[in-house]
């Protein structure tokens, strides 16, 4: 019998003008790192974000290990970091020698929970801390990172007003969130540094990169100096402090720039994802099952980069997050359940964490389902069919 194609949970969608950029840059020999295509990525990236200034680099997560860096975290320094998240939010911190300090949710956005944030920048600073058993001495936390879960917005606003209050910058998360806004303005942009990421799953992609954004110019350029491996001005090879190979390359910038030129098509594509899923679930209440989502209140616009949803057994005849990933991993649909919290991770046992088991209890029952923008309707249609089969 013949497999049944593959649904993927989010695979890359070309636009049809990549191999354009991709083309000059082969045509005029800039295939190196840096060339025409870096420069012209990280303008449109301004321009679209509204950010002033950007680097254009090899990984989301380079931007933010550049980040803590340019904020002068050190070695057993806190950083406080959301706990629902990919690992790659928190292993910069690791890095470089800090103690990360995991925040739990909040129900709505399931993003950093800012009462809890309050609590655990209080506690730090008054000497309260544990880490495996051992009280941590008292000390201002070097920086906060929330993130822009699945391309929902955080509640910016109320996790700004704390980081304000205490005087901590805020390293911003939004690798998910390319094309979300919060208030009218682009995610990454409210803290001191913002990072994105354009993974092979993300909603435009360079096949691998990323990107810092900040409005001080200062900052940009010496991630750009540290990307480049920290090489002073000087005929030779010369370097006086310690650096990194994290620029992007002139071909995969191409590739991004032409990306650019359809994302806000991949942004309509992906919402109306969110709909289709979200009339489906609507019409099964009748039969007394309740899908819940994640919220996207009054001020926020989500790129709806996933669409997530909640199947609380207790709410649904006993029908669970993994009975219904395994249903449709049968019929070869790739789903995943929600981000193993990072404080729930055996590499980061023993660290602090600050909440309520809100995020242990998303990830529990969350489940994302497939939301790439070259879904079609047949796609729907096979994914629907295992869904109603479960809704009995």
């Amino acid at each position: 019998m013949t497999e049944k194609k593959k649904i993927w949970l989010s695979s890359p969608h070309m636009g049809g003008t990549e191999q354009k950029y991709v083309k000059d840059a082969f045509d005029t020999n800039w295939v190196a790192p840096l060339g025409p295509n870096v420069n012209g990525f990280e303008d449109v990236l301004c321009k679209y974000t509204g950010a002033k200034h950007a680097a254009a680099l090899s990984s989301g997560t380079g931007a933010l290990h550049l980040a803590l860096i340019l904020q002068g975290v050190k070695p057993g320094d806190y950083v406080l970091c959301q706990s629902m998240t990919f690992s790659a939010s928190a292993n910069p911190i690791a890095y470089l020698g800090a103690v990360p300090v995991f925040i739990d949710s909040e129900p709505d956005t399931w993003n950093m929970n800012p009462l809890w944030l309050e609590k655990a920048v209080e506690t730090c600073m008054k000497g309260k801390l544990v880490m495996n058993g051992k009280k941590l001495p008292a000390k201002k936390p070097a920086a906060i990172i929330p993130v822009h879960l699945y391309g929902m917005p955080a509640k910016m606003d109320e996790i700004m007003k704390v980081a304000h209050k205490y005087e901590i910058p805020v390293i911003e998360d939004a690798a998910e969130s390319l094309g979300s806004f919060y208030k009218g303005h682009h995610t990454g942009v409210y803290g001191e540094m913002g990072i994105l990421s354009f993974n092979g799953n993300k909603i435009i992609t360079t096949s691998g990169g990323g990107a810092l954004i900040a409005d001080d110019e200062e900052l940009i350029q010496k991630a750009r100096f540290l990307a480049t491996q920290s090489r002073d001005v000087a005929p030779h090879y010369q370097h006086s402090q310690i650096g990194y190979n994290y620029r992007m390359s002139n071909v995969l910038a191409g590739i991004g720039r032409g990306q650019m030129e359809v994302l806000e098509k991949r942004i309509a594509q992906r919402r109306a994802n969110f709909c289709s899923y979200l009339d489906f679930f609507k019409s099964q209440e009748d039969k007394g099952y309740q899908i819940t989502f994640q919220q996207e209140m009054h001020d926020m616009f989500s790129n709806r980069w996933l669409t997530a949803v909640l199947i609380d057994p207790e709410k649904n005849k006993g029908l669970t997050r993994e009975k219904t990933r395994l249903a449709l991993d049968a019929e070869n649909i790739e789903s995943r359940p929600l981000w193993k919290p990072m404080h729930l991770q055996p590499v980061f046992e023993g660290t602090p964490f600050f909440g309520d088991g809100t995020s242990e209890k998303l990830f529990e029952n969350g489940l994302c389902l497939p939301s790439g923008s070259n879904l079609d309707e047949e796609d729907f249609d096979r994914i629907f069919e295992v869904l109603q089969k479960l809704f009995v």
